[in-house]
């Protein structure tokens, strides 16, 4: 009887937790597919534990094993399966990412409600690493999302920036020389712009972000480029069933992260140590990304003692100012010198233009600010190659448009669909055709975001952006060399998956 009873105490347990497995691998998924369609949106059928991925992965692994033409298309080779499904059905898709259910969003009005409500919409946890490499601003949300917000925007205030041009100078200048040198012996030469402007981005927020500590600023540069890597690994694994259950691999990169993480966060205390100190001593004479971040801070914590950002709160909107500081401008550089060897006649409108206004001498800011064609050019380079597309978690039971999604939902905005819809940008949607912003944003344009959670660093972008392409355009000129292959993928953010080799001219 003792043994019986004793057995029984053993399987309740190992029952209970079957069940708990069943409600989430079958029970629940099955239960948000019945909602979904019952109002009316397309859900691709439900397959256990790994929903659709297999299948997405299998027909863009297809898609990748054949060569590219040189067309922005290129909807077909980054997810061939929800191109299909966005042009099949007009209205929200769902499709599942292992259990969990992402709805596809493709209507402009809804794409602006999901990023006006602030706080309604949250960033899902894409892997438990992410803790090591992010939680800035952009992975905070509620009041203290509203907090930060509040703090940094004095940073990035237009004359702010413009006192931040000599710095962004002195590093485009060190980038021309150096490709100057490469053509010393030649009149032209084969070169790999991505890893160029990597390099040159990574610089000019080393510099802009902490002055004079240069070398410092680098080598937290170098390490933050590591955890981007090795997160985009880690989401891989966390993301993979057999990861989940042999984790040995997910723990190696946890460790690794975990020792990058305290590596820079030493470095950034450090100099954010001796910041304050100037600060409060009124020796500080800097105006960099940092001093004016401190200076905010302070001000802020003198007007609401019980408000201002922590010293491990600043330590991360550093890290943030590196990621967002530099990948994103890097490929925005990187698509542009692409698109502009594409359409020859676009790359000579845009250098006759800087050199009707500047010559070669420096631009100056205002000059900058002036040039319009280069201007267009860089938006529809961001219509047709975003940074990254958009992804929320539906924490509770909310309602979007007619639509009432239950909690669990992932929401997923695909820019690169949505920016070349043809209903949206008419039918030459495909085509490069910078004359669309001519006057401004008149379409619906999410690649900097929308709303209360716009890009923050925009104009810093899009100033570092002009500055970089209108000094490379008064000194070369370039075309696509024969050994570049047309392949966007998609990392953390969109890039050429095989580099992007030019071949670069003196002019």
């Amino acid at each position: 009887m003792a043994l019986l009873a004793l057995s029984l105490l053993l399987c309740v347990p190992i029952l209970v937790w079957c069940l708990k497995l069943l409600q989430a691998i079958w029970w629940k998924p099955r239960m948000i597919e019945k909602k979904l369609k019952r109002q009316g949106i397309h859900v691709l059928p439900y397959k256990l534990l790994v929903g659709n991925i297999k299948e997405m992965n299998k027909l863009a692994s297809e898609a990748r094993s054949k060569p590219m033409e040189l067309s922005h298309d290129i909807a077909t080779l980054l997810n061939p399966m929800l191109q299909k499904l966005a042009m099949t059905y007009k209205k929200p898709i769902a499709i599942w990412h292992g259990t969990v259910p992402c709805v596809v969003i493709m209507n402009p009005k809804l794409i602006k409600d999901i990023m006006t409500r602030k706080f309604e919409f949250q960033k899902p946890e894409v892997s438990p690493t992410m803790k090591f490499f992010l939680k800035g601003l952009s992975n905070i949300d509620g009041d203290k999302w509203a907090m930060h917000r509040k703090i940094i925007n004095p940073a990035f205030h237009m004359e702010k920036l413009k006192g931040m041009l000599p710095s962004f100078m002195v590093c485009c200048e060190e980038m021309v020389e150096k490709w100057d040198k490469l053509l010393s012996s030649a009149n032209s030469c084969e070169l790999d712009v991505l890893p160029e402007f990597q390099n040159l981005t990574g610089d000019i927020i080393s510099r802009a972000a902490f002055g004079s500590n240069l070398e410092e600023g680098r080598l937290i540069f170098s390490l933050q480029r590591e955890q981007g890597k090795l997160l985009e690994q880690s989401i891989f694994n966390f993301n993979s069933l057999w990861s989940r259950l042999l984790p040995s691999k997910l723990k190696e990169l946890k460790e690794k992260m975990m020792q990058n993480h305290q590596q820079v966060r030493a470095l950034l205390q450090g100099l954010i140590e001796t910041r304050e100190k100037a600060i409060l001593s009124g020796n500080e004479y800097q105006n960099d990304l940092l001093n004016l971040l401190l200076k905010s801070n302070f001000n802020e914590a003198q007007e609401s003692p019980n408000l201002g950002m922590s010293r491990e709160d600043v330590i991360e909107e550093c890290k943030l100012f590196y990621f967002a500081g530099h990948e994103t401008t890097a490929n925005l550089l990187t698509w542009t010198m692409i698109v502009l060897s594409m359409h020859l006649n676009w790359q000579e409108k845009a250098r006759q233009e800087v050199l009707d206004l500047v010559g070669k001498n420096k631009p100056t800011f205002d000059e900058l600010n002036r040039m319009k064609i280069a201007r267009m050019i860089l938006f529809e380079v961001l219509r047709l190659y975003p940074p990254t597309s958009v992804v929320r978690s539906i924490p509770k039971e909310t309602q979007l448009g007619e639509y009432s999604l239950p909690a669990g939902v992932n929401l997923t905005i695909p820019l690169y669909l949505v920016q070349r819809d043809p209903e949206l940008w008419g039918e030459n949607a495909m085509e490069f055709n910078p004359e669309r912003f001519s006057d401004g944003f008149t379409k619906p344009f999410f690649s900097f975001g929308w709303g209360p959670r716009i890009c923050i660093g925009q104009n810093f972008a899009m100033l570092e952006a002009k500055l970089a392409l209108a000094m490379i355009l008064q000194h070369f000129s370039f075309e696509l060399s024969p050994t570049y292959r047309h392949a966007p993928y998609v990392a953390l953010t969109l890039q050429p998956q095989f580099g992007a080799q030019i071949v670069l001219s003196k002019i």
